[in-house]
């Protein structure tokens, strides 16, 4: 899948809430946290904020962007691990997806 920007994603390019793995990760690919953020520190910095939320129970409240640099560093995490996400891992991947259709919807391209 091609990069999407923001401000061209749309609610159809965003895999539904039961997609695999498999589209997820070709979703998450659409952005490059790496090169948004200059750098893989602070794209993992970024990340990190999105992990700790979930880990407290809180509801992302993020940007589309951030919620993007997550999902996009939960696939480049799994990556590195050689395998797919744990059912945890899934539940932390299919909330950031639902976050990110509710800003798209909302129209928020930052």
């Amino acid at each position: 899948m091609d990069k999407i920007p923001n401000s061209q994603l749309i609610e159809k390019d965003i895999p539904s809430q039961r997609a695999s793995w498999k589209k997820i990760e070709l979703f998450a690919l659409t952005f490059n946290g790496y090169k948004h953020w200059g750098s893989f520190k602070k794209c993992r910095e970024v990340a990190e904020r999105g992990v700790k939320l979930f880990r407290e129970n809180k509801e992302p409240t993020q940007s589309l962007t951030d919620l993007r640099t997550c999902l996009f560093f939960e696939s480049r995490r799994w990556k590195h691990y050689g395998k797919n996400p744990s059912k945890k891992g899934m539940e932390y991947v299919h909330i950031l997806v639902e976050a990110i259709r509710t800003r798209v919807a909302a129209k928020e391209i930052a």
